[in-house]
Parts: C-alpha cells; sequence; structure tokens
C-alpha cells in the first residue's frame, strides 16, 4: 500500500468513528443514559478535533483524480 492509500483509508476510518460516536452519543442521550451519551459525545470531540489537525492531502500536480 502506497502511502497516500494509507492515509486515505485512515482518514475514512477517522471519519467513519466521528460519525458513529455522534450516533451513538444522540441514541444515549435520548435513552437517557446520560454517562454513555457524554462519554461518546466526548469521543466525537477528540474525533473532530484530531480530523482538524491531521494535514490537508497532497494534491495531483496533473489534475487526475
Amino acid at each position: 500500500m502506497t502511502e497516500s492509500r494509507l492515509q486515505a483509508l485512515a482518514r475514512f476510518g477517522l471519519r467513519a468513528l466521528r460519525i458513529a460516536a455522534s450516533t451513538v452519543s444522540l441514541v444515549e442521550l435520548l435513552r437517557s443514559q446520560w454517562i454513555g451519551g457524554a462519554a461518546a459525545a466526548a469521543a466525537w470531540l477528540v474525533f473532530v478535533q484530531v480530523e482538524r489537525r491531521w494535514p490537508a492531502p497532497p494534491q495531483d500536480p496533473s489534475g487526475e483524480a
């Protein structure tokens, strides 16, 4: 696997974790499970911060996708 492919896969995994954490947080809070909802919300916040600090993917100079 090339470095860019590995980074794309990691970025996809991080995005999936972020979506899962927000969904779990909402479901837990709707079920009045405050501790679980707060923990999932904290996990979501951590994933958002990591995603924001992640370096941008390199642009292909040829313009091909």
